[in-house]
């Protein structure tokens, strides 16, 4: 029988487990405002999700910030601070590798809000209000 796992598959136990101790710490450090970066100063980041790799030696972390601005600017000074970042998460959590973070923009709040913009459409109202007839 093969250890490895098939591709289809979700995150391991482990994995999600990591992944939120990884998300813990982030947020801390951040924030502590220790970061003397003048693109994030003052910017409240939310830490929505770290996924690590299977061997633990990286994470991608979700991230968006407080308002959704200049999301752009503030992941790329994330992505350029993100060697300290590491040093710090080191002293945090017990791993034995501090995995090697990559900071994305997470797109699932602007995805949420356009399809609530949809549904609240007055399109979509009127589908809704129509009754009778002998189809759905």
């Amino acid at each position: 029988m093969s250890r490895n796992r098939p591709q289809n598959v979700g995150p391991s136990q482990r994995q999600l487990r990591v992944g939120e101790m990884l998300r813990h710490a982030l947020s801390e450090i951040l924030l502590r405002g220790d970061i003397r970066d003048p693109d994030l100063a003052g910017v409240s980041v939310t830490i929505t999700q770290v996924i690590p790799s299977g061997d633990m030696r990286y994470a991608t972390v979700f991230c968006e910030p407080l308002g959704g601005k200049n999301a752009d600017k503030i992941i790329a000074a994330l992505n350029r601070n993100k060697a300290y970042l590491r040093g710090e998460m080191g002293h945090a959590i017990a791993l034995k590798f501090t995995p090697e973070l990559r900071f994305v923009e997470d797109k699932s709040f602007a995805e949420a809000e356009k399809i609530e913009t949809i549904l609240k459409s007055e399109r979509v109202q009127r589908d809704l209000k129509k009754t009778g007839g002998d189809g759905p």
